[in-house]
């Protein structure tokens, strides 16, 4: 099975596996139901655009249930239930202010939702076990955070009845919960091709406020750690996922590592200056080729979603003549095309609708799209010099200021250089809209 088209099959695919895994009673598929009707009214849906929305929510059940046969920890059907439930309401954190839940907001909305409160005593379960298991997917499980979570675990630990004086039974419940958390961690990467693996990678960097430059550097560290520091439970895992789930795994990790690859020889060549970095003003003739549009298109395909503007218009903007577009070439003004930046008058975009810019409508701003850089060019300079000279040629077409989206403490950096203000913030992302005056 590759990926699922929509929460509607997910969910259907997780019923049968509940049936197989006997949780038949009415109350588990109201839990189901339940959470996707929360995701979904608070704007955490599929559309939501961070790693931590429903289809995540939804894959690590499905994972979790999927491989409960696995031979390193051994499940009663008591415990499954308890998988089932911790596994649903794992990042159950409707009112984020950031995409990473936080373990502890989880917990208060579990533990003060009528109706989760009621479906859980249906079921029969002990609340305080579903909060040790869902503790126990706190990632990275070291420091500072995995302090505070044990800590709270000994509270959960102490406060239930099955738990309190049975030390064989917390342990197993915490091996509960390392299973728990390496399926959090392996199950969105088993359900799907690289592209999918990629835009999970650019979905939790915007949505953790990243700098692109982190997103494949990060990937890696993150599978290492998962196979060198979980190698025993991740195995186990594996082992009994379908082996099509396996190879869509190992293909994530190795396509990670060579990419990251690419982009140490890139950075190399940078430092030993045998690669140059060459921004271009691109002439017209030049734009209206269709080889220089498709270049241009697909380095714009790889920005996260959110950061596609006018996407459906990209030819005709390309070659509109009141649109200002340079390039970022290697080595030589003729030279492949790594980058461009792109940008025209700002009614011309229609942008989220909280933004109130009161300049729309006078003529005097113009809109700079999120720059785009091809994998492995991030970090080398070669973006701010696009942009600054995006901001020479809107003077020169006499535009008094510059409006465009910037992660915040990009853009907290430019207020003593270039006087940028902040117009409107936006979390969770933390990708806000500025203006300069040019």
């Amino acid at each position: 099975m590759q990926q699922f088209a929509n929460t509607h099959s997910m969910r259907n695919e997780i019923l049968s596996l509940m049936v197989e895994n006997r949780l038949e009673d009415d109350c588990y598929v109201e839990m189901l139901d339940y959470t996707i009707d929360l995701f979904e009214s608070q704007g955490l849906g599929t559309e939501y655009y961070g790693y931590h929305n429903i289809n995540h929510e939804l894959e690590v059940t499905y994972v979790s249930l999927l491989a409960a046969k696995q031979n390193q920890v051994q499940f009663t059907d008591e415990d499954i239930k308890y998988l089932y439930v911790s596994a649903l309401f794992h990042d159950f954190d409707p009112q984020k202010s950031v995409d990473k839940p936080h373990e502890e907001s989880v917990l208060k909305f579990i533990s003060m939702d009528k109706k989760l409160q009621n479906l859980i005593n249906l079921a029969n379960l002990d609340l305080e076990i579903i909060k040790v298991l869902i503790l126990r997917t706190t990632y990275p499980w070291s420091g500072k955070l995995k302090q505070n979570a044990e800590e709270q675990i000994k509270q959960c630990f102490e406060n239930s009845d099955l738990t309190r004086n049975n030390l064989a039974y917390q342990e197993h419940v915490m091996d509960m919960g390392w299973y728990l958390s390496v399926v959090d961690r392996i199950s969105g990467y088993a359900l799907g091709d690289f592209a999918k693996a990629m835009e999970m990678a650019k979905m939790n960097a915007h949505a953790l406020a990243w700098r692109p430059s982190l997103i494949v550097r990060s990937a890696v560290a993150y599978f290492e750690e998962l196979l060198n520091k979980e190698t025993d439970m991740a195995k186990a895992i594996l082992k009994v996922l379908p082996k099509e789930m396996r190879k869509n795994f190992f293909d994530a990790v190795l396509s990670f590592m060579k990419i990251r690859q690419q982009e140490i020889t890139i950075q190399a060549d940078y430092s030993y200056e045998n690669l140059k970095m060459i921004p271009t003003i691109e002439s017209m003739i030049t734009r209206n080729d269709p080889k220089f549009i498709e270049s241009l298109y697909k380095i714009f395909l790889e920005l996260p979603r959110p950061l596609q503007f006018e996407k459906e218009n990209f030819e005709k903007s390309v070659k509109d003549p009141r649109v200002i577009i340079n390039t970022l070439r290697l080595n030589d003004k003729n030279g492949e095309i790594i980058g461009f930046s792109k940008g025209g008058p700002l009614e011309n975009y229609k942008l989220r609708e909280e933004i109130r810019d009161e300049n729309y409508g006078l003529g005097n701003t113009i809109f700079l799209e999120p720059l785009a850089l091809k994998m492995g060019y991030w970090g080398l300079k070669g973006g701010s010099e696009m942009r600054h000279m995006f901001i020479m040629q809107s003077h020169s077409m006499k535009f008094k200021y510059m409006t465009s989206f910037a992660l915040r403490d990009v853009i907290r950096s430019r207020i003593d250089k270039e006087q940028a203000e902040f117009v409107t913030l936006f979390d969770p992302e933390r990708w806000d809209y500025y203006r300069i005056q040019i």
